[in-house]
């Protein structure tokens, strides 16, 4: 009882203090804090509340024992990291949004591809991940080729979809000028249209990054060799050992919130002039 009522009078405390600063004057350095006593609230109510209840460690581990399980298995976690996140994720997130981006400049050019292969391409965007994963990986084998390519499916067409949307972001009175001034269609492209599309093209980016690491996690539940994040964490299912479970979520947390900020980083300079940076 005395870990619950510890609990509430923190989570309390901790309330009143965000509130506080929510308050206040938004610098950066609020805007940083603030999430971030949210968060260590939610760690520490987790705690109490396993403790204080008595949880089975199976059902749900408590932080001290997930940071513990993490601090002991760091050699493990990273070749899972590097086989999930370096070689199956970021490298079917280079190739396909970079299909995407090409296969995009062609359908701008293309009404043909307009009215014929968007279509197909929401159809395709809507296939469940978890039909297609198995499928790929007996294409392709069982090591991280497999998990790029089921990555380049996941992230092709949301990336295509918002770079066609980018490329019609200029009016016409702006294009119309370009012709004017005797400019091609590829001074107008790199002059105007690309960087007017930069905005949907980073935000397809954005949401890229997060598909990507899912993707590639899904598919090693399919077939995988003896390591990855997917892998480890179907087996110590099987094993009960929820504390690893967690610290393999943790990483694959901290990997998608690093990779998603490493892009909005990138966008912030790139769209230093868009509304939305101001």
């Amino acid at each position: 009882m005395s870990w619950i009522l510890g609990a509430l009078v923190f989570w309390a405390a901790m309330w009143a203090v965000n509130v506080k600063l929510s308050k206040g004057p938004k610098t950066r350095l609020i805007s940083l804090v603030v999430p971030t006593i949210f968060g260590i609230t939610l760690l520490v109510l987790w705690e109490c509340m396993v403790r204080g209840l008595n949880i089975s460690p199976v059902l749900l581990p408590a932080p001290s024992a997930i940071a513990v399980r993490f601090a002991n298995s760091l050699p493990i976690l990273w070749v899972d990291f590097v086989q999930t996140f370096m070689k199956g994720a970021l490298s079917g997130y280079i190739i396909g949004c970079g299909a995407a981006f090409l296969t995009a400049i062609a359908v701008d050019r293309s009404p043909f591809l307009q009215r014929g292969l968007l279509p197909v391409g929401n159809f395709v965007a809507a296939l469940p991940i978890v039909g297609m994963a198995p499928i790929l990986v007996m294409w392709f084998g069982f090591d991280w080729q497999s998990k790029a390519a089921v990555v380049v499916v996941m992230v092709f067409f949301p990336m295509l979809v918002n770079t066609v949307e980018g490329l019609k972001a200029s009016d016409h009175m702006q294009r119309d000028l370009m012709q004017t001034y005797g400019a091609s269609y590829f001074q107008g492209l790199t002059k105007l249209r690309l960087p007017a599309a930069m905005p949907f093209i980073f935000n397809g980016l954005k949401i890229c990054s997060t598909l990507a690491l899912i993707g590639a996690i899904v598919a090693e539940f399919f077939g995988s060799p003896i390591k990855g994040m997917g892998f480890r964490i179907s087996t110590e299912v099987g094993r009960l050992a929820l504390d690893m479970v967690w610290a393999e979520i943790t990483v694959a947390a901290l990997a998608g919130s690093a990779f998603y900020g490493a892009v909005a980083l990138i966008e912030k300079g790139v769209t230093f002039w868009h509304p939305s940076q101001r």
